[in-house]
């Protein structure tokens, strides 16, 4: 199991060192940019690892059994050190102004795809990691609150239609963030992490289902509503992930 796992590591571990290699070392400007116009891509070429892993160690049903727990451990510890080295890279190509990490701008790669699983035969949870600290635009709170992670919880719902029975969704988000708790003059953040729920305001999708509510919308408001406090340490992309499991179980 674990053999070809750690050969496709290796292999877009090298490609993600090929990248920044090009970026660093050529001094060909028109070859970096078409380098920087395949980091998307090659963040979405890493999806289908990344949601096997995850998919693997982490699915109700994915027949990991007790005894295995030491391979679980392992393909986790491969998720989040590739997790890690694409962070890194975006954030080599964005110190070069190669590609953006603005919300604001629709070609950012503020954030990536790092899997995919089912918590139950109706909940699929599906990872997402920021690459800088973004601010947290909540309607009622503070503006010292930055996530760093996403999850976006989806459930899968069957009813009767007119065409006999038809399957839908809803979706609920959850962020890792930290709130920086020190003095306004102090030089360093101190960081208190938590895990929390968005809950929309305007609109309001968790009473409503107006379309045209989100269309005369020109921005989605919503709130923080925290569900664990982690401490002043940030936990590792697995341990967090980890922890929102336990919340949702």
């Amino acid at each position: 199991l674990l053999t070809p796992v750690t050969e496709k590591l290796k292999y877009l571990l090298k490609k993600a060192e090929d990248f920044q290699t090009y970026l660093l070392y050529s001094r060909d400007r028109m070859q970096k940019e078409q380098f920087a116009k395949a980091v998307p891509t090659f963040l979405q070429m890493c999806q289908p690892y990344f949601e096997y892993l995850e998919s693997t160690a982490r699915s109700y049903n994915s027949g990991l059994g007790a005894l295995q727990a030491s391979v679980r451990k392992r393909l986790l510890e491969i998720s989040e050190q590739l997790a890690l080295r694409l962070e890194q890279l975006v954030l080599m190509y964005s110190s070069f102004s190669f590609v953006s990490l603005e919300d604001t701008d629709p070609f950012n790669v503020s954030c990536f795809f790092c899997g995919r699983f089912w918590l139950s035969e109706w909940r699929q949870l599906s990872v997402f990691r920021f690459c800088i600290s973004t601010p947290y635009r909540a309607a009622r709170l503070p503006g010292n609150l930055y996530k760093k992670m996403r999850w976006n919880l989806d459930f899968l719902e069957e009813g009767a239609g007119a065409g006999g029975r038809r399957r839908g969704h809803r979706t609920e988000y959850y962020f890792l963030c930290f709130r920086d708790t020190g003095r306004e003059n102090a030089v360093k953040m101190q960081k208190l992490w938590s895990i929390g729920r968005w809950v929309p305001l305007d609109p309001d999708t968790e009473h409503s289902s107006d379309v045209l509510q989100w269309v005369l919308c020109l921005q989605p408001t919503g709130d923080f509503q925290p569900l664990l406090t982690i401490g002043f340490e940030e936990p590792s992309h697995t341990l967090a992930t980890d922890l929102l499991v336990q919340i949702l179980s």
